[in-house]
């Protein structure tokens, strides 16, 4: 159990469920064990919590409003092969477990689960991300440090603003595709309306801090991030 602690304690994990009451008793068990804990109520969000943000760990209900747990554990693959899922679900149908075992589950866990599964659980997780390094290995001397939101580059550490690493995180997550300026309206600004000038101008000074041209301008559409 200490060294499952120690292991995870500084790590982040999404919560999934719809029932309130079970949502916030599942928060407080995996409080005892990670760093933080961000709990939310349907598909939707939590895709938008999990692509938007970095997360280490991902525990999902299957049966949640909008999109299902399955679905949401989907899309966030096409972006991240890595990151621990446990399923906890009232489904024990073969349908379910089968296409969970496709999208590479950590572990499915039926409700109503135990203390025991739940630490069983854990310990696998805990094992997985011994060997994942929160980093992305930009170019052969650029690497992005998604905790420290900070650049390397031979050795030398490079600061970001919150801006930069936002914006350089987006693209990250979406290598050589189209990315539409307005798509990174929505996603840098979300209610607030910027200027073309204003996104432009952060596209700028991250450039000048990651000198290989790795982000293509798309004339009259936005960028791509050739990696």
């Amino acid at each position: 159990m200490q060294k499952l602690c120690k292991k995870v304690s500084d790590k982040k994990v999404l919560c999934v469920e719809d029932e309130e009451i079970i949502l916030n008793n599942i928060v407080e068990s995996l409080e005892l064990f990670f760093g933080k804990v961000v709990g939310v109520k349907d598909g939707l969000e939590a895709l938008d919590e999990a692509l938007g943000n970095i997360y280490d760990v991902l525990m999902l209900d299957i049966s949640i409003p909008h999109i299902d747990g399955l679905e949401v554990v989907k899309k966030i693959r096409q972006v991240n092969k890595k990151i621990p899922i446990i399923i906890l679900s009232a489904h024990t149908e073969q349908e379910y477990l089968w296409r969970a075992v496709e999208l590479k589950i950590t572990r499915y866990l039926t409700k109503p689960y135990d203390k025991n599964s739940l630490i069983k659980a854990l310990e696998e997780v805990a094992l997985e991300l011994v060997d994942h390094r929160p980093s992305f290995q930009i170019s052969a001397e650029y690497t992005y440090d998604y905790c420290r939101k900070t650049l390397s580059c031979r050795n030398e550490t490079i600061h970001l603003s919150k801006s930069e690493s936002r914006l350089l995180e987006y693209f990250l997550k979406r290598p050589n595709q189209t990315i539409t300026y307005e798509q990174l309206f929505e996603y840098m600004w979300e209610f607030e309306q910027p200027s073309k000038e204003a996104l432009k101008s952060i596209v700028k000074e991250l450039r000048k801090k990651i000198d290989n041209g790795f982000i293509k301008n798309l004339y009259g559409v936005g960028y791509v991030c050739e990696v």
